[in-house]
């Protein structure tokens, strides 16, 4: 096997010559779990750690490693421990906003040619939820197509039903219905994938990732758990994100479910998902609407003459209010931050004077 089968291609290989790291080997993260890594190189997958450096002055966590990064290695003990020096640029990403109260990128993936975003035909199905997913993948330059799986949960005329609910909220990315109880739609989402490609599954606990990814293996290879009937929320049966080879030479990406999909600073990626607004917008009276209150705003208009659903427009205000608002706490603690830092820097200096 070489890097070319890996996915590593001309754009990274600029990347690398740019870097003038030639004395480096190069290999791909295929396993994250918390400071734990795998990489994969022609040749085998080995355990890998990163050093020191990279470890602990790293100005954001979104800066270390995660899985599908290209990564400058050096190898010890005969080829059976890489450490992690450095990485190359990320292509494409999907990120978000850290879990919780933290106001950080948590890194989901990177370097990804397709997204799988996973909704099921039942109680998970939420146009809601699918912008966040879209915004994510907008922001990070990845290719979005849908997957809506139970199709076997509902009849032809509900899941045409889920599908017009989707272009009318002007979603226009490509959807294809699946079900892994009875394997109709599997043999279209199998002509998806090609060799040398990156793909990632993305979706809520319970909507069949994990059976997904073990269809498309061909074998029983990733544990499952049955799902709540009350409301077919499902427990984490993956912990952790990892990279596998399909058997045509494509490589998937099965993640944990998400509850959280925070954003910051996605405004533009809000925009570009929102574009029908987006385009409304430059018909309002004023350059600076806030597209709350004010007299001639026509994206208001256009919601009190039922040309845009309400909740359209709600779920973009409140994205758009989402992300400016974590972008400032951003902002706020990377400048404390540094802050910081100079102060340690000029207490060691003191230190070393003495």
């Amino acid at each position: 096997m070489e890097l070319a089968d890996l996915g590593f291609n001309s754009w990274f290989q600029k990347k690398r010559e740019e870097s003038q790291k030639l004395d480096f080997s190069i290999a791909r993260i295929t396993r994250v779990d918390r400071n734990r890594y795998l990489v994969r190189n022609e040749e085998n997958e080995i355990q890998a750690e990163p050093t020191g450096k990279l470890l602990f002055f790293t100005d954001s966590s979104q800066d270390l490693p995660c899985v599908g990064d290209w990564v400058f290695v050096q190898y010890y003990n005969d080829g059976t421990l890489a450490i992690i020096h450095e990485l190359l640029p990320r292509k494409t990403f999907l990120r978000r906003k850290s879990a919780g109260n933290t106001v950080d990128y948590q890194m989901i993936a990177s370097n990804i040619d397709i997204a799988f975003i996973i909704q099921s035909c039942d109680f998970n199905f939420n146009l809601r939820r699918l912008e966040r997913y879209l915004v994510m993948a907008k922001e990070g330059h990845v290719e979005p197509i849908i997957l809506l799986s139970k199709s076997d949960l509902v009849s032809s005329e509900e899941l045409e039903k889920r599908i017009s609910e989707i272009r009318q909220a002007q979603i226009n990315a490509r959807v294809i219905t699946f079900s892994n109880k009875t394997d109709i739609g599997l043999d279209t989402v199998q002509q998806v994938l090609e060799k040398g490609k990156t793909y990632c599954l993305l979706g809520s606990s319970g909507v069949g990732k994990t059976t997904l990814l073990n269809h498309l293996l061909g074998d029983e290879v990733f544990e499952t758990n049955p799902v709540r009937e009350k409301d077919s929320r499902g427990r984490h049966t993956t912990s952790r994100r990892q990279l596998v080879v399909l058997d045509n030479g494509a490589f998937l990406i099965d993640t944990p479910g998400m509850r959280e999909l925070g954003m910051i600073a996605a405004g533009t990626s809000i925009d570009d998902s929102f574009s029908d607004i987006q385009e409304l917008s430059q018909n309002c009276r004023f350059n600076d609407c806030a597209h709350t209150v004010e007299v001639g705003c026509a994206i208001l208009t256009a919601v009190q003459t039922g040309n845009l659903d309400e909740e359209r427009y709600q779920s973009y205000m409140k994205l758009i209010k989402e992300s400016k608002f974590h972008q400032m706490s951003y902002v706020e603690r990377r400048k404390k931050d540094k802050q910081f830092g100079k102060m340690i820097k000029i207490v060691k200096k003191q230190i070393k004077k003495k």
